[in-house]
């Protein structure tokens, strides 16, 4: 997965209501999800690096 780096981010959008509780209600239930996708990402990650693991001390004391 290739990597990403955002060094700045400038969101403008027009909503009706409170436009900071909107914001803030879509900012985290979306950078939650991205969290979670990265999370197990790493998880699966770790998983094979251990998987590949198993093996490497055979005939070794």
């Amino acid at each position: 997965m290739p990597k990403v780096i955002i060094h700045n981010l400038e969101v403008r959008m027009q909503v009706d209501g409170d436009d900071g509780a909107v914001f803030t209600r879509l900012f985290n239930k979306h950078i939650q999800a991205w969290a979670r996708l990265y999370e197990d990402e790493c998880a699966r990650v770790k998983h094979t690096a251990a998987e590949r693991g198993f093996g490497d001390g055979e005939g070794r004391p």
